[in-house]
């Protein structure tokens, strides 16, 4: 081989390495998220209903309700939001999520509690809008 075409190859060679290599049967997940509307159950408690399209399971949608959530608080002058519940369903290809938080300034009660700004940046790497 000349020269020229050793360096041709190795450069071929060396573009096909830094190639990332995909497994076709990953799903390739792009959502529409289509909205939110809040609903303010009591001075502390407030119910999100989102509802997006291309969610793979409830989880995605539920998400995306712990999103509106977490900005809400933060919205509202909180830091902190528990989640008291989630009720998911898909129809026609568009999930909806009913998703009820309570909000407070300083660190609730129970397990499922989220501090707003860590959650509300999560979903912005993430690409998940809030409200």
């Amino acid at each position: 081989m000349k020269p020229l075409h050793i360096a041709a190859f190795g450069l071929a060679l060396a573009s096909l390495a830094a190639c990332e290599e995909v497994d076709p049967t990953e799903d390739y997940f792009a959502p529409e998220y289509i909205g939110v509307e809040t609903r303010k159950l009591d001075n502390e408690i407030v119910s999100f209903l989102v509802r997006m399209k291309g969610a793979r399971t409830n989880a995605d949608v539920a998400d995306y309700g712990k999103c509106a959530a977490a900005q809400y608080a933060l919205i509202r002058g909180f830091g902190f939001a528990r989640h008291v519940r989630t009720n998911v369903q898909e129809r026609g290809g568009i999930w909806a999520a009913d998703a009820v938080y309570t909000i407070s300034a300083a660190l609730p009660e129970g397990l499922q509690t989220i501090d707003a700004e860590v959650v509300v940046a999560e979903c912005a790497e993430n690409g998940i809008p809030t409200v």
